[in-house]
């Protein structure tokens, strides 16, 4: 067992041991130390180097340890001083508790998306006239403006509900059906998007856990809810034609499609980075929270903010990103890589 070992022995044969010599004292007189300012000498005798003496040192463990049991306890919840306290989370975040789960499904939709719907987007993307590919999204997407007028009504944006209807109710005339967006470009009636997952958020439900779900792609328990609304709308309100198994698969295939060819660009950009499922979950997140607090008028988290232009900067870095020009002014949705007939807006 290891131990400390104190040794005593007289200034001379210090001094002796180190080479510096003891004044002459009167050998009945024992010398005795005195401290001065700055300087340990032999009482009555001139602080010259040569007439110096070496004052031996000790201490004591047991001292020390007698002080630090004399100290008071830190307060409640304080670390104890000295400690290195390390905090961390273990497992999945909170955000995502299936992470495991959607982090496979994840890896075997990326793979099916490349061996499969990114050709046959390409295929529809080279077989159809520009015009054409157009105007079937288009119509899409108008048959989409009930359930965003609808939802702005609810959000208490009237203003905006009825922008939404005039363009419903021009271009379902003098756009044939859709087809040519009349409303925007002779009214000047921008698109909006919109749905039920944004009025939840719009009255304070929270997200819910984060799902990366085959063919729907990434969303939240509350965006698949407001989704699966959405798309009920017009075959529940209308009834037939929307209601025919045909309606959905046509417009099923052709909102997929489209939006395939439309963010093909940010699905290669998130592909190509160093993590891409975590970018894909927090990017989608940090969307959504975003077009929440725009709804409100509030400003975004700092956090949400870094995402973004994290992602922003790696569109450019791939040459990938549009010039500002040239941007479509549309406002993206959130899950681009998503194939939902109704996106969750």
């Amino acid at each position: 067992m290891p131990g400390f070992v104190l040794l005593a022995t007289s200034p001379a044969l210090m001094s002796a041991a180190i080479g510096y010599p003891l004044p002459d004292a009167d050998p009945a007189t024992p010398p005795h130390i005195a401290l001065d300012p700055g300087v340990w000498s032999l009482a009555g005798e001139a602080e010259t180097p040569e007439r110096r003496a070496v004052l031996p040192l000790g201490w004591s463990l047991a001292a020390a340890q007698d002080a630090a049991r004399d100290q008071p306890p830190p307060p409640d919840g304080a670390p104890p001083v000295g400690e290195i306290v390390v905090e961390g989370e273990v497992g999945p975040p909170k955000s995502d508790p299936a992470e495991a789960i959607n982090e496979e499904s994840y890896r075997v939709t990326q793979a099916v998306d490349a061996a499969v719907v990114e050709p046959v987007a390409n295929a529809y993307r080279d077989a159809l006239p520009d015009p054409v590919r157009d105007g079937l999204g288009n119509v899409v997407r108008n048959l989409g403006e009930p359930s965003v007028a609808l939802n702005f009504l609810l959000q208490g944006k009237v203003g905006k509900a009825a922008e939404t209807l005039g363009r419903l109710a021009i271009n379902s005339t003098l756009g044939v059906g859709g087809l040519f967006d009349v409303a925007e470009k002779r009214a000047g009636l921008p698109y909006r998007r919109n749905g039920f997952a944004n009025t939840m958020g719009f009255y304070g439900i929270g997200s819910g856990p984060y799902l990366y779900l085959p063919v729907t792609g990434a969303t939240s328990l509350r965006d698949l809810v407001g989704s699966t609304l959405d798309q009920a709308l017009l075959p529940v309100a209308v009834g037939d034609p929307f209601n025919r198994i045909e309606y959905a698969a046509t417009y099923f295939l052709i909102n997929g499609l489209d939006q395939r060819l439309a963010f093909d660009e940010e699905i290669a950009s998130i592909r190509a980075s160093d993590d891409p499922y975590r970018l894909r979950r927090e990017t989608y997140l940090a969307q959504r929270r975003r077009d929440i607090a725009q709804l409100k008028g509030a400003p975004i988290s700092e956090r949400d903010r870094m995402w973004l232009e994290e992602l922003e900067a790696l569109k450019a870095e791939t040459g990938t990103a549009p010039p500002p020009e040239t941007a479509p002014p549309v406002e993206p949705p959130a899950n681009p890589d998503s194939l939902a007939v109704t996106r969750t807006r």
